[in-house]
């Protein structure tokens, strides 16, 4: 989410963080990269978003699956296994001390170049990993009183230009929709399929609701999110009717609610699509998949081993 959220920046903790950095746990001034690293010179690499609850990461098996099959799909080498990725995040959780109310970021890129050039034979070496938590979380008020969507002109593309299914560095299509939807005064971009369909946001997943029915896209044009998997799920397990459907604009703006989703607010209420007034804040089957949603994550993270 562009705004209506608590920044890293807010929270005094954050100046004092140690971030990892292959192996290394680093000082948040120390924490670098070299400018010849693939991430930096091309957006070569693959990362995941977490929260932490209770101490556990949410989801985590998830997160990993995704990771490293976008990290195959571009015959990326991670160099550490799910233990030791794992291992990795929670060494990094438990050398800041941090158990609630954290985001962290998990990047992996290509590694090191020779020289600034994209065939992946310039690289040297291993890949980089690098771990970055933060205490950061949504303003209540975002999960209650919502967000305004705008819809732009960048268009989610296909899989043969650039696979949207790929969490990768390479987000300058979103990162251009996120500023015009701020240009336009809004807190996220509303973005569409190359056939003019709702496809997605540039950070979050969007649904609407119609006659009680739960509406998303095809998921043809957006990444495998793990909280839209998800809210899926809680609607089959709870008597909901939930569709993965092309649908358009024209349907939106007559939803009777709206909502956004990721793993950082998890669900959020949707006001205003492009001027047009959805709700006036949270309705009632937002507020009912935010409880099945807040419980589920209680039951991921009970269900896990301690680390």
């Amino acid at each position: 989410m562009t705004s209506g959220t608590h920044h890293a920046a807010d929270d005094p903790r954050n100046r004092d963080i140690l971030i990892y950095v292959n192996g290394t746990l680093c000082p948040r001034e120390r924490a670098v990269v070299s400018v010849f690293d693939s991430g930096f010179i091309l957006g070569d690499g693959v990362w995941e978003g977490l929260r932490v609850h209770h101490g556990r990461i949410a989801f985590l098996a998830a997160h990993l699956d995704r990771l490293y099959e976008a990290a195959k799909a571009i015959d990326l080498d991670v160099g550490l296994d799910r233990a030791a990725l794992t291992a990795a995040l929670y060494r990094t959780l438990a050398a800041n001390k941090m158990t609630e109310g954290v985001h962290m970021r998990l990047m992996v890129t290509r590694g090191l170049k020779s020289t600034p050039y994209q065939d992946p034979r310039a690289c040297v070496g291993a890949a980089t990993v690098v771990v970055i938590a933060e205490y950061k979380a949504p303003r209540p008020e975002v999960l209650t009183q919502g967000v305004r969507l705008f819809t732009v002109h960048v268009r989610r593309g296909s899989a043969d230009v650039q696979d949207p299914k790929l969490n990768s560095h390479s987000k300058l299509n979103c990162i251009t929709a996120c500023i015009q939807a701020i240009k336009a005064g809004a807190e996220e971009a509303l973005m569409l399929d190359p056939h003019g369909f709702v496809a997605t946001c540039n950070s979050t997943h969007f649904f609407i609701v119609r006659r009680g029915e739960v509406w998303t896209s095809s998921g043809d044009y957006c990444i495998a999110g793990i909280t839209r998997a998800n809210v899926l799920r809680l609607c089959r397990e709870n008597g909901i009717a939930a569709y993965e459907k092309n649908f358009s604009l024209t349907e939106a703006y007559g939803a009777e609610e709206a909502f956004i989703t990721g793993t950082y607010a998890g669900i959020a209420p949707v006001t205003e699509i492009d001027g047009r007034r959805i709700s006036v804040a949270r309705g009632p089957m937002v507020e009912h998949l935010q409880q099945l949603y807040l419980r589920l994550i209680e039951h991921d993270v009970a269900a896990q081993c301690p680390s």
